[in-house]
């Protein structure tokens, strides 16, 4: 298991590829247990382009789908591959979501995740979301691991 994880070995682990990867990522990493995820926020990233004309700003939706990437970078790279293979994860609820300042590019959006539980295949996480130790938003969320069709 991996302290760290870049964007490649992140593409081994998830499904997601370009322009929906948003995690660039995966650092700190405590098995099964907690890490940060970096996202690089670029002013020609397409969620920003017309999110909005003069005065970019990350979408919170954004903000959340990466909490949701890292948390899956996170559990794959922690369990036994044989089970994660052929398996896909999926955003299952979002609680407590709450957008405190704009994310506007060009930053670093570190966010700061930590697994709450696990019951089978059903997770729950936790998450905040800072930039120059600004805090951005947080989220609690649970995600379950299924079959790939």
């Amino acid at each position: 298991m991996s302290v760290s994880l870049n964007k490649e070995q992140i593409k081994k682990l998830l499904p997601h590829r370009e322009p929906m990867l948003l995690i660039d990522e995966l650092i700190n990493i405590k098995k099964l247990f907690s890490a940060t995820a970096i996202v690089n926020v670029k002013k020609d990233s397409f969620y920003v382009q017309g999110h909005f004309p003069g005065q970019p700003v990350m979408p919170g939706v954004f903000i959340v789908e990466a909490f949701g990437q890292a948390a899956a970078a996170l559990t794959a790279d922690g369990i036994d591959k044989s089970t994660y293979e052929n398996k896909l994860v999926f955003l299952m609820s979002v609680e407590k979501a709450r957008f405190r300042n704009p994310v506007v590019p060009d930053c670093k959006l570190e966010l700061n995740i930590e697994a709450i539980r696990s019951h089978g295949k059903v997770w729950k996480y936790k998450g905040e979301a800072f930039v120059e130790d600004k805090k951005m938003a947080d989220a609690q969320w649970s995600a379950t691991i299924v079959d790939r069709k």
